[in-house]
């Protein structure tokens, strides 16, 4: 897989400088209890809340209403049968939890913030001291939240693997809703013109 998800994609937005098979681990290093499940709600919460305030993500990734929440899809793909990229930057550890065993994320390389901006490491703070400690279920009333944008695309699973789209994480009344979806408009241009370039 030649996007990063762990790490900014320069196809998400705005222009970074970045390899695209290089990826560190965002969230690992900070996190204790760090499953499949808690990953992928903190890269949706990362993700969601960098559009808030910018009109796009970090990853790049496409988010699917699943049951048990959103999901980035090419991260499920990947978590079985790791690209070696992947599996150079972390290992998935089975961990037993009680009456289950979760798979565990370990970072196999030290985390290197010089591909994010100031923004993305105030949101990674954020998150590392909100969630830090947290188990998973505790994050479902978060990333389930009623009229929130997993919920109205999930609809008691009318929506079932429909993409979650990332306006969908404004509120209506937000007063500069109408300026991200602007600036969400002219990342997509950028990013469709850099895709056209040879």
């Amino acid at each position: 897989m030649s996007q990063a998800y762990f790490a900014p994609n320069p196809d998400a937005g705005y222009p970074r400088t970045r390899e695209a098979d290089q990826r560190d681990p965002v969230l690992c290093p900070q996190h204790r209890h760090l499953g499949k499940i808690k990953l992928f709600k903190l890269l949706f919460l990362l993700d969601f809340e960098h559009f808030r305030k910018t009109g796009c993500s970090v990853t790049g990734l496409e988010y699917r209403a699943w049951k048990f929440g959103p999901v980035p899809v090419q991260v499920m793909q990947e978590w079985d049968d790791a690209e070696p990229d992947l599996a150079a930057a972390i290992s998935i550890q089975p961990v037993k939890v009680i009456d289950y065993v979760r798979d565990t994320v370990v970072p196999r390389v030290p985390f290197d913030d010089s591909h994010f901006t100031r923004r993305d490491l105030r949101i990674i703070d954020e998150l590392v001291a909100q969630y830090r400690d947290t188990y998973s279920p505790t994050m479902i009333d978060v990333t389930h939240a009623e009229n929130g944008a997993w919920a109205k695309i999930w609809q008691d699973g009318a929506g079932m693997n429909e993409a979650i789209p990332y306006p969908l994480g404004l509120d209506d009344d937000r007063p500069s809703r109408g300026a991200i979806l602007e600036i969400a408009g002219e990342y997509e241009a950028i990013r469709k013109t850099h895709r056209a370039e040879p």
